[in-house]
């Protein structure tokens, strides 16, 4: 019960904070415009209590998701829909924008001229597209701040990247494995560079691509001298240590299982948290995500895990199950994670703080526009979205969590997917308003009203589908369902 409600003040925490900002783009941008903003509302539903200031009613909502701004014009006089109406208020709490917003269209020349300079459909196309523009662009410079923020103050990196590599169990049919290395060779020279680190090791893999290196490593005292195939980096990804094979020691001792997904094969074999799995497949791993590259060529295969329970060895036999992961591809795994390995924190200074996180928000956008991408090619991505609900369980997890870090990181995400969802050229989205102002801009004329209308009707629609087919998901995958499963 108490994790429940931290999850739920946490998830309204986090979304009024993300809404607030989307929300000021659209008002910061309009008003430098000259649109006069009736209403800038957190919340949704019956004003609780605000104050107003020139032309803008500033208020708190009843309802504590989402949020809207009210221009001039955006209601009434152009067709469109009215936001007192129920299948508004419904469109609001899904997307977090009015309705009416999305809808506003171009005026006739002869009726544009009697407006209000203060009202919305005066202004020039352009003017509008930037006023769209600006939610979405609001929450990922917020994302890109925070990570910098983040990156300047509580840096936390992993020891490993700043050690030499010490290589886990080597998958086979790999570049590493075919270069002939082994379980516990030590990396002392790659293509070149003494001693490099992992983080070393990564970056010449990346700019040697489609290449042979040279490569020296010590084998229980022993030079051994061999080379590296490393092949051309895809468009799917990118050239990274793991990808070639080389899987190092993030940790002087193996594996200890942290926690267990309800269901999974390892809880179902009787494997408990705390339990240090001393091998599996007959190999010691100091990587999770090196058992993980085993697990996947074994397959259903059931596999020999010997764990170490206070000073009592245990021996099991566990078949892993086939998931999908993050990008939709099948995945076997146990279903426990493992402690995290060790740590240090830098203080960046500020201009390679602020070059972090563009890296690293770019990386997460482009993981985020391949699930987005995926969602219209492969059914079985719909399944893996979460919901208010999954994003709840996040935001809970992240604010229980010690430090500050997984919470700015959660917090960066959801902004960059909301400024990145909210681009989408879907009606109802910023991005659909975008697109049609633009069409219109194009032919030079406005789009049949009605014809516009039955467009939003189809679209708004198919998105509260969407959302109740994501909310399924979220209650599918509370323990009170997973239990209930065969």
């Amino acid at each position: 019960m108490h994790s429940a409600i931290i999850a739920a003040l946490s998830f309204f925490v986090v979304l009024g904070i993300m809404v607030l900002v989307h929300e000021f783009g659209h008002f910061a941008v309009a008003k430098w415009f000259g649109v006069r903003v009736e209403v800038f509302s957190i919340g949704m539903g019956k004003r609780l209590f605000g104050f107003k200031r020139g032309d803008t009613d500033y208020r708190l909502s009843l309802l504590p998701l989402g949020g809207y701004v009210k221009m001039a014009g955006e209601m009434g006089g152009d067709g469109t829909m009215d936001v007192s109406t129920g299948d508004s208020a419904m469109q609001e709490v899904l997307t977090g924008e009015e309705p009416h917003r999305t809808a506003t269209s171009e005026t006739p020349a002869n009726v544009r001229r009697e407006l209000d300079p203060g009202d919305l459909n005066a202004k020039p196309r352009w003017q509008r597209i930037l006023i769209g523009v600006a939610g979405p662009v609001s929450n990922l410079v917020l994302a890109f701040l925070l990570m910098a923020g983040l990156f300047m103050m509580h840096n936390e990196v992993p020891d490993y990247f700043r050690e030499q590599v010490t290589l886990d169990p080597v998958p086979t049919d790999t570049p590493a494995s075919r270069a002939g290395l082994r379980e516990g060779d030590t990396i002392v020279s790659f293509d070149g560079q003494q001693h490099p680190t992992y983080e070393d090791v990564g970056i010449r893999a990346g700019i040697d691509g489609n290449s042979t290196v040279p490569l020296v490593i010590d084998r229980s005292g022993q030079t051994v001298k061999t080379q590296i195939n490393i092949p051309a980096p895809t468009k799917q990804e990118d050239l990274t240590p793991e990808s070639l094979g080389l899987y190092t020691q993030v940790q002087k001792t193996p594996l200890q299982v942290k926690t267990l997904e309800p269901g999974m094969p390892a809880e179902a074999a009787g494997i408990k948290p705390g339990d240090v799995i001393e091998s599996l497949k007959g190999s010691q791993f100091h990587y999770v995500r090196s058992l993980v590259a085993s697990l996947q060529q074994s397959g259903a295969t059931p596999v020999d895990i010997v764990v170490l329970r206070e000073g009592n060895r245990l021996n099991f036999t566990v078949r892993p199950a086939p998931m999908l992961d993050e990008t939709g591809q099948r995945q076997y795994r146990l279903g426990f994670t493992s402690t995290d390995p060790p740590y240090h924190v830098e203080q960046l200074p500020l201009s390679a703080a602020m070059h972090l996180s563009y890296t690293t928000n770019v990386h997460y956008a482009g993981a985020i526009v391949t699930v987005l991408r995926r969602i219209f090619t492969r059914s079985d991505t719909v399944k893996q979205l979460s919901g208010p609900i999954g994003m709840a369980r996040q935001t809970g997890e992240a604010f229980s969590a010690q430090g500050w870090q997984p919470t700015i990181d959660l917090m960066a995400l959801i902004s960059l997917n909301l400024g990145i969802f909210n681009l989408l050229p879907f009606p109802v989205l910023d991005g659909g308003m975008i697109l049609l102002l633009l069409i219109e801009g194009l032919i030079r004329r406005d789009i049949n009203q009605q014809f516009k209308e039955r467009i939003y009707q189809v679209a708004f629609v198919v998105l509260i589908l969407f959302f109740a087919f994501v909310m399924f998901n979220d209650f599918s995958r509370l323990p009170i369902f997973t239990h209930l499963k065969p």
